[in-house]
């Protein structure tokens, strides 16, 4: 539970109808092992003490006592274990019977939480034995008065993000469900105790559901479905377990099994999220009328975390999902220039053109949009301007691959134009500091505004996202532009669009482009200002800022969701383990805070560009940070790791 995790659990045991004593056993067995496995809260199926598919027995007094019976002697069974339980049960109140949800913690009744909506349609007729909850009453059992209605939410001392409501089965299904109303109460966990029926296409169903309700409501979605024991009478019940945060899948259960599943919430992120979207309803503003139980769990450090923490969050895992991201990416980009071309009625779209991932990614957005325009390539103009760094194979791919997108190629070598510059304000030019560096970027900037003045036309900007949050641009060189296709892009993803567009080359019979821009994948990235060695690149940029994929899951974690180092350090961990050590991350975590502060008045200025992602640093849309913040307390926090 440090840094807001919580470990869950959602079981299915194995039951027989109304044998409480058996159901007795198998659920004290399975919260044992949720217990075992280092769960903080475990969700049990509707009615499971019982069975679901009682019918008319559920009005036998001898089930009703049978029931409570066995509730207790769990809860006193339990009583030891640092362990929310939730469970299923029929519970008798003065002239009304309930399908209820016990939840429990310690040796103690938190409370009972009645189902809202009562199906008695096809397959079920609940409301036959059962009343719809009240919102708000007491139940007075063995001499203790314990809450009982649908206005519960159970809250964590030790972890106060962890904030919890029930809702049973047909109450997610309805126009209005409950949990709606619990989330805007301040609940970041909703569990639901179902048994919901296997039939054809119920399961897709469900998920879609849980899936919309989990992001809907920014909240984490605990669904324990009734399975193996229940009647098959008329049905089937497959336990079809789901564990969701924010709309994000992180468990699920294999039809027709038993058995706990268990996932890790990140509460502290729900509640971040929360408030970042303002559209969400503030607790004291949505809370009158609930009530509160507060109990206390003791907090738990997770060797390792039981949910998905990618390397690269920019890039799907999926290949197909891949493919057709890349694809929306490159639209949106070429909408973006599509727009922006038609609307200056410009002629000419200028791309300075090194032979690197970035400029071959704006030309081939710019290649896509004149496309679009049915306009005819050639007013897409790639400006090559080989400098002191410029390599053999960076130039030859560069104008090879030009030629193969039916731009127009210019060439403008900018060597004996710096070293005029350099003889203009004194500058040494066997000295290869960053005046050397930066005033080859500025030239070359300098030569594509002053053509787009000749030509008509617009400057397309090529840094990436990557290259903005560390500041790696020179101001007013690469870092200007009249329209930034890339500016939203990271490094990590900007990789895989320029590796599909040459397999979708590829898939279309174009093996020259696909060959080329294969050779270009295959290039280290350099911004070349450098000197070459023995005809290869010297000045390779991850030898000195950093890998990019380590930058860019730092990038996505502490902008996108306002993390803290430590916690980044933490997820950063557990994501690289096996490929960079503790040190290297603490490093290259400690210059990309470094650089992220003391950059942020190159983004104040950055150029439009399209927003494609979750992550953008415009500062006019979704960045929006004074240029002289500083970075002490975040560079404090990192220091106490060492």
């Amino acid at each position: 539970m440090i840094d807001g995790f919580l470990r869950v659990a959602v079981a299915t045991p194995e039951i027989r109808v109304a044998d409480v004593n058996f159901n007795q056993e198998q659920i004290i067995r399975i919260c044992r092992e949720a217990a075992a496995a280092g769960a903080g809260l475990v969700v049990l199926p509707e009615l499971c003490l019982t069975g679901y598919t009682c019918g008319d027995l559920f009005l036998s007094q001898t089930l009703q006592d049978a029931a409570i019976k066995a509730l207790h002697k769990i809860v006193e069974d339990l009583d030891e274990y640092n362990l929310v339980a939730v469970i299923g049960l029929p519970l008798a109140v003065s002239s009304g019977l309930y399908n209820t949800a016990a939840v429990f913690c310690q040796g103690r009744i938190l409370g009972f939480v009645p189902k809202s909506a009562i199906p008695n349609y096809a397959e079920f007729y609940e409301a036959r034995h059962f009343s719809p909850g009240p919102v708000a009453a007491e139940v007075t059992i063995e001499g203790h008065s314990i809450p009982f209605g649908t206005n519960l939410i159970f809250s964590c001392r030790s972890l106060p993000e962890f904030q919890l409501a029930v809702e049973i089965c047909e109450d997610i299904w309805t126009a209005e469900p409950p949990s709606g109303k619990h989330a805007a109460a301040g609940a970041t966990v909703i569990a639901n105790l179902s048994a919901s029926d296997e039939i054809i296409g119920k399961a897709d169903y469900r998920r879609v559901l849980v899936q919309s309700q989990s992001g809907r409501l920014t909240c984490a979605y605990l669904y324990a479905d009734a399975g193996n024991g229940e009647s098959t009478t008329d049905l089937v019940f497959a336990g079809h377990n789901l564990i969701y945060e924010n709309g994000h899948l992180l468990k699920e259960s294999q039809p027709f099994q038993t058995g706990i599943q268990t996932a890790d919430l990140d509460l502290r992120q729900l509640v971040a999220e929360r408030r970042r979207l303002t559209t969400f309803p503030g607790k004291d503003l949505s809370c009158a009328g609930y009530r509160t139980i507060e109990f206390d769990l003791p907090l738990q450090t997770y060797e390792h975390l039981q949910r998905p923490i990618s390397p690269q969050p920019f890039v799907p895992a999926n290949q197909n999902e891949l493919g057709r991201r890349c694809e929306q990416i490159l639209n949106l980009q070429m909408q973006g220039l599509k727009k922006r071309l038609a609307h200056t009625d410009v002629k000419t779209a200028l791309i300075g053109l090194s032979g690197g991932l970035d400029s071959t990614l704006a030309l081939l957005v710019a290649a896509r949009a004149y496309t679009a325009l049915n306009w005819p390539l050639s007013g897409v103009l790639a400006v090559t301007m080989p400098g002191f760094g410029t390599t053999e194979r960076t130039y030859g791919n560069a104008c090879a691959l030009a030629d193969l997108l039916g731009a127009e190629l210019l060439e403008i070598p900018i060597a004996d134009s710096v070293l005029q510059h350099f003889r203009d304000i004194g500058h040494d030019p066997e000295v290869l500091d960053v005046t050397y560096e930066n005033a080859q970027a500025r030239e070359r900037t300098q030569i594509l505004m002053d053509v787009a003045n000749q030509r008509n036309g617009l400057v397309i900007g090529t840094s990436d996202l990557s290259e903005l949050a560390l500041g790696w641009t020179t101001y007013n060189g690469d870092h200007m532009s009249m329209y930034a296709v890339n500016a939203s892009i990271p490094k990590t993803l900007l990789r895989h669009l320029v590796r599909y567009a040459a397999d979708t080359a590829l898939a279309a019979g174009n093996q020259a482009l696909h060959d080329i821009l294969d050779d270009i994948l295959a290039t280290p990235v350099s911004p070349e200002l450098l000197p070459a060695e023995n005809g290869t690149i010297s000045q390779k940029t991850e030898s000195i800022i950093g890998p990019y994929e380590l930058h860019d899951f730092f990038l996505y974690y502490l902008v996108r969701f306002g993390m803290s180092p430590k916690k980044v350090y933490r997820l950063a961990q557990q994501a690289f383990a096996g490929k960079y050590d503790d040190a290297a991350i603490l490093l290259w975590l400690r210059i990309f805070v470094r650089r992220f502060f003391n950059n942020q008045f190159k983004r104040s200025c950055q150029p439009d560009g399209p927003k494609v992602g979750t992550v953008s640093l415009s500062p006019r849309g979704d960045w929006r940070m004074p240029s002289d913040a500083q970075s002490e307390i975040w560079l404090a926090e990192l220091a106490e790791l060492e």
